[in-house]
């Protein structure tokens, strides 16, 4: 079982980067908040790894740090959520608001999330309410998820994609405790 990579980075793309270490290249899916932060082509890097074992596969699925790592075991744990489910639902919302919407019960936001219906939206809330709550993530998130949900929902209601609302609050440099500031900094960045 491999447990972690570490060596130079030979390719990259969205989907997956290819490791070299000691000469040999592994193919390593990743979701896209651990793909924006892993470097450049060339730069050495170290992953955390799961390895997923099929009869006709084996894959290697890589993480930046070990809270989003054990997010991804907890999802694949679930009915019906694969690897490969797993690592969209990653990409697919900030990992701080993710574990907020299943603590939450957030249906509505959980089936925003690409190939994320409302069944499996309600069986990750079931399943994992009780078992994210234990990750470390959320007691270093807990004081700011809230304002996050109501910048986001606020921006929900101004007519900005959930998605693009996202990714604008990940973009805030500086990211403050009180809804007024993170809301103008957030619509500074959407404004860009």
């Amino acid at each position: 079982m491999i447990g972690s990579l570490c060596g130079s980075l030979r390719e990259k793309t969205p989907e997956y980067v290819i490791i070299d270490v000691g000469g040999v290249g592994y193919q390593v899916y990743l979701p896209l908040p651990s793909f924006y932060e892993i470097g450049e082509l060339g730069d050495e890097v170290v992953l955390r790894i799961y390895t997923h074992v099929r009869d006709d596969a084996l894959r290697l699925y890589g993480f930046k740090d070990l809270p989003q790592q054990r997010l991804f075991e907890q999802l694949i744990s679930v009915a019906g959520i694969g690897p490969k489910l797993a690592v969209t639902i990653l990409s697919g919302m900030d990992t701080d608001l993710l574990i907020g919407a299943i603590v939450d019960a957030d249906i509505a936001r959980l089936s925003t999330i690409p190939g994320v219906g409302k069944k499996t939206a309600e069986r990750m809330a079931l399943e994992l309410k009780e078992k994210v709550e234990d990750l470390v993530l959320v007691t270093a998130a807990a004081g700011s998820r809230g304002v996050r949900h109501d910048v986001l929902s606020a921006l929900e209601n101004l007519g900005y994609r959930p998605r693009d609302a996202e990714r604008a609050l990940e973009k805030v440099e500086d990211p403050a405790d009180q809804f007024e500031d993170l809301l103008k900094q957030t619509l500074r960045v959407l404004a860009r």
